[in-house]
């Protein structure tokens, strides 16, 4: 989790409640969280959305913001990373970028590899 959004989390938590640190933060269950989706997205009138697409929405971003797969993976659980590789259609510009470097490595005459 990002450090910003821990600070904020334990400043808001720390302003109402007196949370010890084995105690849930969020103690709801499933069927309320769906429940709490059914009823927002009907209140603000957009299209309702699976939890689990949140979930796919997290992992899009950190492809977008260049994390690796592995790393992607770590984060969110996956026990394969070929679960993450599903997202693969992601990354079209990253091809384009290997490409680009490629072409670059082979038009310098010089290079500043040393010879092991």
């Amino acid at each position: 989790m990002p450090e910003f959004l821990t600070n904020e989390i334990k400043e808001y938590i720390n302003g109402f409640y007196k949370i010890k640190p084995k105690d849930l933060i969020f103690n709801f269950s499933k069927s309320y969280l769906h429940h709490e989706m059914d009823r927002g997205s009907t209140k603000s009138q957009v299209k309702r959305i699976r939890i689990h697409d949140l979930r796919h929405s997290h992992v899009s971003l950190l492809i977008e913001l260049g994390f690796f797969a592995t790393a992607i993976a770590d984060r969110v659980g996956y026990e394969s990373i070929d679960i993450t590789y599903r997202y693969a259609h992601l990354f079209p510009s990253k091809q384009k970028e290997m490409a680009l470097s490629l072409t670059q490595v082979r038009s310098n005459k010089t290079n500043d590899w040393k010879d092991y």
